[in-house]
């Protein structure tokens, strides 16, 4: 039973060094545009992780086969067309479906105005540190959308937050490799490192705003 489940951990370590192969081949083959068109899946509400994309970009720019600095720009690219893609969404069906429909996911069309005011004064620090965060970056447009946060604010804070994780996939892939153990783990110990950050950022942007109001 124990050579049947080592047999089977060699299998499944052997089937993820040809996926990563593959993924290599495929970047390659795609080039920016498919870094682009990836990324756009990413950033949409595609289930798409923007980790198996970037790394193996970076790694074909160590190699000489691509630029560093046109992987990150297509990367981000690719970022922000799927986020406005699921803004212009929740813009144009959003509020129209919750509306109607709100009721039967206990949303109001008072809840809505609180989330419309709130992305108003706050729009810029949850976008920005949404982008950053796993899960929720691909969905944070959404409700942003559904408020119509102001474009041009939405725009500027999605392109920084994309842009930092764009950089550091590239960089992971450029220093450590295409994929494998060796990239993942140094991706959740910078995951943990932006977690972090993104909390002590939260905290001083609330404490600021609290200060602002007192004196006010």
């Amino acid at each position: 039973m124990i050579d049947s489940f080592a047999g089977f951990l060699h299998w499944c370590a052997v089937c993820f060094h040809q996926l990563i192969e593959w993924l290599v081949q495929v970047v390659g083959a795609l080039g920016y545009p498919g870094i682009i068109a990836l990324m756009f899946l990413e950033s949409s509400f595609f289930p798409f992780p923007s980790e198996v994309v970037i790394p193996p970009a970076g790694y074909l720019a160590s190699r000489g086969q691509m630029n560093i600095a046109l992987v990150v720009v297509c990367g981000v690219a690719g970022s922000m067309l799927g986020a406005l893609f699921n803004y212009y969404i929740a813009v144009k069906w959003g509020r129209k479906f919750f509306d109607r429909f709100g009721k039967y996911f206990f949303v109001s069309p008072e809840a809505l105005d609180r989330a419309e005011a709130f992305f108003a004064a706050h729009g810029h620090i949850s976008t920005f540190t949404a982008r950053l965060l796993p899960v929720i970056r691909q969905y944070v447009s959404l409700p942003a959308g559904l408020a119509r946060m102001d474009m041009f604010k939405f725009c500027l804070y999605t392109a920084l937050g994309s842009g930092i994780w764009v950089v550091v996939l590239a960089l992971v892939g450029y220093w450590v490799g295409a994929g494998g153990d060796d990239v993942q783990a140094v991706l959740h110990r910078v995951t943990v490192v932006l977690v972090i950050c993104c909390v002590m950022l939260v905290a001083l942007y609330a404490a600021r705003v609290r200060k602002k109001r007192e004196r006010g």
